[in-house]
């Protein structure tokens, strides 16, 4: 399906919804919270604001695996949400090359590469490079995105039981006539603005830039009777230089005014260094094999903010007859920024597993983990320092019905320690919480086709809840409390001969304390289901269709105004045929139905997705 950046992967995830607040800033979710964690390879620290910021080739990995739920023995510090976990493309022993050049709607053009070469003649030696140049302007007027990628890894064995591995991932995302913040949508008295899927405020200067740099390295060792070992570092150096156009107020109906500017820059760096080390193996007991893990992790990063104003730009009125044309001129910031923010995090934690057969069709798994966090600093004057310890457990079992299905259930806390700001300068309390669930998984044709039924409950406290504040010129946040109930279904694997499929369906409620409904712009039901055909009469076709649907979701600014989303399905197509055993070609249909939808409220103010769209590709592989 040509899912060239993570949110569009992430889309077609059963359980995950993708929520694009802004244009260059992501919000995820799944069971009604924040996805707040993308790891590589098995490691990672949380986003530093909870956000991702700038868009995620996809490029430069092999796959993306999704565990919902509160993934607490993957990442010591979550949420009862869902984990990310991104895993790189590793070297061949034999050589492979591959590349496709793409062109589509709105001036959209990618060309990609990707090479595998043995460099000794066994193979134990081995390196891959792939590299990405994305360049697109957008149905959204004066947009436009240019994005370049870089990978490269050697690996070698070290003898027939150990294989080290280094690499370095280089992604440079700049854009220009995008949103800090988002369109507004509703007059004073509450009424819909009705705008154009292209209408955006933005000018030409104000844009994203965010340059991301990672070397990392691991060391693998066999030490045998099933036993294993892994040391995993991770760096990365993180660096952003924005120069944006914010807007807030909303328009009088008959005047056409009262929006207003804030132009704001800002330049930030992130360094971070995460280790992990993990032992796993079997231990003979009572007659019986059980597994056993046990594991360090070691996180530490430091953040930088700074930020400038031009004063004379801010409070500008912005009559609504104008708004969308982007004229605001170049705002006359100034040559040195002040330093705003500058935190310094840091986790330590210990994690271990028990696997227990206690039986042939029962096994028992008992663990946690044990997290040591602090922080020190300041942000916006106030100072964001903690000093932090918890134990989050684990504990699960399955039980085997028959050869192909088995029942589960589980339960895991999570903790998160915050250095987001109430409006008063006090720093939130960490995020608490716990995922509860229980199903039923399926296997069969050797494992060509699973599918899975689940209930859970996950509640979560004190959660971020942020609003930009234009007198202080800052996101404050307020905490909230919740809980989510729900079902999930998904199937995966092979239909039929021929016929693929992955999808799921999810129905949740999500409350706060009281019993109300509680972060209303997530939406409560999803479904999503990717198809693809292979004829068997014609192997070189393959055709396709993915569906995503989201109920109706709302945001209310005030007791008397309700923003609402109403539910929608996007529905793409595509097909793809083998010119020969090396050479193809495809193109893929996008949002056929032609649905105008807002990206997500999770504030008050918006933009549309795009429209029907066309891409080609022309794809090469030796």
């Amino acid at each position: 399906f040509r899912l060239n950046d993570v949110n569009a992967l992430l889309a077609t995830v059963p359980g995950v919804v993708v929520q694009a607040a802004e244009t260059d800033r992501i919000y995820y979710s799944a069971r009604g919270f924040d996805i707040q964690t993308f790891q590589i390879d098995g490691i990672g620290l949380p986003f530093s604001f909870g956000i991702q910021v700038g868009s995620i080739d996809t490029a430069i990995y092999d796959r993306v695996e999704v565990v919902r739920g509160a993934p607490g023995l993957l990442s010591p510090t979550g949420n009862p949400s869902a984990l990310i976990n991104f895993v790189r493309k590793r070297p061949y022993r034999e050589l492979k090359v591959s590349a496709n050049a793409q062109y589509g709607s709105f001036d959209a053009l990618r060309l990609d590469g990707d090479v595998s070469v043995p460099l000794t003649r066994d193979g134990s030696v081995r390196a891959r490079a792939v590299g990405v140049l994305s360049d697109s302007d957008s149905y959204l007027d004066r947009y436009h995105l240019r994005r370049w990628t870089g990978y490269g890894i050697v690996e070698a064995d070290l003898g027939p039981n150990t294989v080290v591995s280094a690499g370095y991932g280089h992604q440079d995302h700049q854009s220009r006539g995008a949103m800090w913040g988002a369109n507004p949508i509703y007059y004073t008295d509450g009424s819909r603005i009705d705008l154009p899927r292209s209408a955006n405020y933005a000018p030409d200067w104000s844009g994203w830039g965010v340059i991301d740099r990672q070397i990392f390295g691991d060391l693998t060792h066999d030490f045998g009777n099933g036993w294993t070992g892994k040391i995993s570092v991770l760096r990365r150096a993180n660096d952003e230089d924005h120069t944006l156009f914010y807007v807030y107020g909303n328009p009088d109906r008959s005047t056409g005014l009262g929006v207003f500017s804030y132009p704001g820059a800002f330049r930030g760096t992130t360094r971070n260094l995460t280790i992990d080390a993990y032992v796993s193996g079997k231990v003979a007991l009572g007659g019986r094999e059980h597994d056993v893990m046990l594991g360090v992790q070691r996180g530490a990063e430091r953040y930088l903010q700074y930020s400038g104003y031009d004063q004379n730009a801010i409070g500008v009125s912005l009559p609504l007859v104008t708004l969308y044309q982007g004229t605001f001129p170049y705002p006359d910031f100034p040559a040195t920024y002040d330093l705003s923010l500058d935190t310094n995090t840091r986790r330590e934690t210990i994690y271990g597993l028990v696997r227990a057969n206690l039986a042939d069709p029962l096994k028992v798994m008992v663990g946690g983990n044990y997290t040591h966090a602090t922080s020190n600093g300041y942000s916006y004057g106030t100072a964001t320092e903690y000093d932090r310890s918890n134990f989050a457990p684990f504990a699960g079992a399955t039980f085997d019905l028959t050869s192909s299905l088995s029942l589960y259930g589980s339960f895991a806390k999570i903790f998160r320690p915050q250095n987001e700001l109430t409006a008063q300068n006090e720093i939130l309390p960490p995020i608490q919480g716990d995922n509860l669930e229980a199903g039923i998984k399926g296997a069969w044709g050797g494992g060509r086709l699973y599918a899975s039924a689940a209930v859970f409950r996950a509640r979560q406290r004190n959660t971020a809840f942020g609003v930009f504040n234009p007198a202080l010129g800052r996101t404050t946040y307020t905490p909230t409390q919740a809980m989510s109930r729900g079902i999930e279904v998904e199937i995966g694997g092979e239909l039929a001969p021929g016929l693929q499929a992955t999808g799921g369906f999810s129905i949740m409620t999500l409350r706060n304390p009281e019993g109300q409904p509680e972060r209303t712009f997530v939406p409560r039901n999803t479904g999503r289901l990717n198809l693809t055909y292979t004829p068997a009469a014609l192997p070189a076709l393959k055709v396709g269709t993915s569906v995503q649907y989201q109920s109706s979701i709302y945001y209310d600014p005030s007791p008397t105004i309700r923003l609402g989303q109403g539910g929608y399905a996007l529905v793409d197509l595509m097909a793809r045929y083998d010119l020969t055993d090396r050479v193809g070609v495809g193109i893929n249909l996008r949002n056929i139905t032609n649905a105008k939808y807002l990206t997500s409220l999770n504030f008050d103010q918006g933009y549309f997705g795009a429209p029907r769209s066309v891409l080609g590709t022309l794809s090469i592989h030796y």
